[in-house]
């Protein structure tokens, strides 16, 4: 997955909100508030979701898996 391997060699496996929203490139507000939404793209990135503390991250295997599908989705 080079998707997979770039985001991990720059960010780790985890992602914080902050880095999310550069990675969608959106700012890390809207991006919490997109993801309050019901849609199918918030239930996966939802779904990638660790809370640590009061801390939120993403698994960023789990969010180059999302971005893979939905690349992969919009070209067919």
């Amino acid at each position: 997955m080079q998707i997979e391997d770039a985001l991990t060699t720059q960010f780790g496996p985890l992602l914080s909100v902050a880095q999310l929203a550069k990675v969608l490139d959106r700012s890390a507000e809207g991006l919490r508030i997109s993801l309050r939404a019901n849609s199918d793209w918030t239930r996966e990135i939802n779904a990638a979701r660790l809370k640590l503390g009061r801390r939120v991250y993403f698994r960023t295997a789990d969010i180059a898996k999302v971005l893979t599908d939905r690349a992969d989705s919009s070209e067919g």
